[in-house]
């Protein structure tokens, strides 16, 4: 996914702090047990490892419904078939790595409506969540699968570790 600013009216972009304001709202409207978090990625591209990473790590935390993990990523490969087997009546809450403009390089835009997954590299996927948070782990450019390739693993690893860690504590499983 690309972010742009002016595209991206109905997202609010944060910072590492704001982020469990985000997921504090979504725990106060529905329980932990409603939640499916959806982690978009692969673990085969730097760039594209937050998903499965923040996937893991949410695990770690214990919550219960967690589709995408290191053992277990949810790509552009199977995204539709992952999607289909989150059973109905859950809510999910769609992350991903997605490439933006300079001055948002490393924060995040959140939003209570879905995302659009592999927008960046030019594919076409199904949108997805009801809420969602895209994690700008580069800059857009004109080759934006090799950014998301030679993206720095140490931006990577600690945007998932602040998305686990905000959820964790708004949803009151981690102090």
């Amino acid at each position: 996914m690309a972010i742009r600013e002016q595209e991206s009216r109905k997202r609010i972009k944060m910072d590492a702090e704001q982020l469990r304001a985000f997921f504090h709202d979504i725990a106060g409207r529905h329980p932990v047990e409603q939640i499916t978090f959806l982690c978009i990625g692969t673990d085969r591209s730097t760039g594209d490892a937050l998903g499965p990473l923040t996937g893991s790590r949410l695990l770690e935390h214990g919550f219960p419904h967690v589709t995408g993990t290191l053992p277990s990523p949810c790509d552009a490969d199977n995204l539709v078939a992952r999607i289909a087997a989150i059973p109905e009546g859950q809510l999910v809450i769609a992350i991903d790595a997605c490439l933006g403009p300079p001055a948002a390089l490393g924060c995040y835009f959140a939003a209570s409506e879905p995302l659009r997954p592999a927008q960046s590299i030019g594919l076409s996927l199904p949108e997805v969540g009801n809420y969602s948070l895209a994690a700008i782990v580069g800059v857009n450019g004109p080759f934006p699968y090799r950014t998301l390739q030679t993206t720095p693993l140490y931006r990577v690893i600690q945007m998932s570790e602040q998305i686990a860690l905000a959820a964790a504590k708004a949803f009151g499983l981690a102090l």
